[in-house]
């Protein structure tokens, strides 16, 4: 295994809260480059020989394991794009941690293109986590455009936590998803611009298979002259539940623009949504402010708890 520098280790902190090398398998990837790679009986992890990327295997059956896969750059001007695809077996209960962080102190844009594809298999469960983060003072932008697709067989369960809260100049964020009967869906996006950063997030859900539902929450806040755009598409082709909401902070010259759609192409597809955007509440401020806490530091703390 390639030894990683402070600024590697720190990112790989910031991304999948690891202090040290995890248990269990993972694959860890700084600069473009593989620095550690461990494989178990029941997870394997293999690279793509025709393009950039890794193909992991769960076997059927394997719970309470976990594989994480964080990826960070702190070289100026490198730009990839890496795909990767997860194979879980039926009846597994899984973790899988992935993420990306940039530290760009030079004038040169750095920018990594992550596209997953995860292949569920019936009655499976997994916890997916990714989180993006990015620092530096250089010029150059930090750059992520993380692309999730997501295939659900029957009875099947996924829930993704997706967080990016600070540094990351320019985004945009796809994910796509199908499920099968009696699959379910669940996601947390929190999501942080500040500055002149712009984020775009894309959502499309396609609930194909009878009792199949998704729930699909974003919490954001833009602040200084950032931009936000939410799009958000449940798609019901049968007896099914869908519900999206997006609650969202805006601050100083922020913008934010969200996009709901719901398409019901059946009888008994049940599809809710809900959208909210506004500042924070004087009396908030006020109440903390009484409290002793400055009003950046009474700010700070219902951000934080909004996001949390």
């Amino acid at each position: 295994m390639k030894a990683m520098d402070a600024v590697q280790k720190r990112l790989l902190e910031e991304v999948a809260d690891l202090h040290d090398i995890p248990e269990g398998a993972y694959n860890l990837r700084a600069n473009g480059e593989s620095v550690g790679r461990n494989t178990t009986a029941n997870i394997d992890i293999q690279s793509k020989t025709d393009r950039s990327g890794i193909d992991i295997r769960i076997r059927p059956g394997t719970k309470h394991e976990s594989v994480h896969i964080p990826v960070v750059l702190s070289e100026s001007g490198l730009k990839e794009t890496v795909y990767n695809d997860f194979y879980i077996g039926e009846d597994c209960d899984v973790l899988i941690v992935a993420g990306c962080g940039i530290d760009n102190c030079g004038s040169q844009d750095s920018q990594h293109d992550g596209v997953h594809r995860f292949f569920v298999g019936k009655n499976a469960k997994i916890r997916y986590v990714e989180k993006h983060y990015g620092s530096g003072a250089g010029s150059g932008q930090r750059i992520l455009n993380p692309v999730t697709e997501v295939y659900q067989e029957e009875g099947s369960t996924v829930e993704m936590e997706m967080v990016q809260i600070k540094g990351v100049d320019s985004t945009q964020r796809t994910t796509l998803a199908e499920l099968k009967e009696g699959a379910k869906l669940i996601v947390q996006e929190r999501l942080m611009t500040h500055g002149t950063q712009q984020a775009y997030s894309v959502y499309k859900v396609d609930l194909k298979g009878s009792g199949s539902s998704a729930d699909v929450v974003s919490r954001s806040v833009a602040r200084d002259q950032s931009f936000q755009k939410l799009d958000m598409c449940i798609i019901g082709n049968a007896a099914c539940s869908g519900h999206t909401e997006c609650d969202s902070i805006i601050m100083d010259s922020g913008r934010i623009l969200a996009v709901p759609s719901l398409e019901a192409n059946h009888v008994d597809a049940a599809l809710v949504h809900e959208a909210a955007i506004g500042k924070i509440a004087g009396e908030q401020l006020v109440k903390l402010m009484t409290l002793g806490l400055t009003e950046a530091e009474a700010e700070a703390q219902i951000i934080n708890g909004f996001l949390k």
